[in-house]
């Protein structure tokens, strides 16, 4: 059933039935008896499709269950919606980790947010929290750093990782991996070679 239908009791009149101009009038019993099927099928059909949805929204659904002092991951908001002062398509999906402080309610937990998230509500419903598993890497190593009189840090190539040649149409460049002092494998970068050579003889 359309909703125009269901809204004025008759179907629409689209550009192939103008010519069909009149209208069948209901009185009486007729039209509340008309009314009332009509009102049963809207509430049949609407819920079938709430069981139908809420079908698929069960099997997604997961028992989760957090206690106090345990760290989660908050999940980051959907595309397009600012929040925690982070607006970009290449925001991580999670963010924290955060410690969880309280249970509030059946499916709610109270977190202990960094200071800059003091403007955002610390309650979140537990289909955004993902449990926090500890890893050794997410530990940042602090060092001491040296740092000239003139306040000038200056990092140094520690190992060179790899090469790589990049061919144009009459040379060929030549690139090396670096990776630098007080910085992981993983973030090491590809510098010119004649430039590292200049640089660090």
């Amino acid at each position: 059933m359309a909703p125009y239908e269901a809204l004025y009791g008759r179907k629409c009149r689209s550009p192939l039935h103008w010519d069909d101009v009149g209208e069948k009038k209901l009185l009486g019993l007729e039209l509340v008896q008309s009314a009332r099927e009509k009102i049963l099928l809207i509430r049949k059909r609407l819920k079938a499709a709430q069981d139908r949805q809420k079908s698929w929204a069960d099997k997604k659904r997961r028992e989760v269950k957090f206690q106090e002092g345990d760290f989660v991951l908050k999940v980051s908001p959907s595309k397009g919606v600012t929040r925690f002062g982070r607006h970009s398509k290449l925001n991580p999906r999670y963010i924290g980790p955060f410690e969880i402080l309280s249970r509030v309610g059946e499916v709610a937990y109270k977190l202990a947010l960094l200071p800059e998230l003091s403007s955002v509500h610390n309650v979140f419903h537990v289909s955004l929290l993902r449990r926090y598993i500890p890893d050794p890497s997410h530990i940042v190593q602090h060092e001491p750093l040296q740092i000239d009189r003139d306040l000038i840090y200056e990092e140094y190539p520690l190992r060179i990782i790899d090469h790589k040649e990049q061919v144009l149409r009459r040379r060929i460049i030549p690139y090396v991996k670096v990776q630098w002092s007080n910085h992981s494998e993983r973030e090491a970068t590809w510098e010119l070679e004649e430039d590292m050579r200049a640089r660090h003889p």
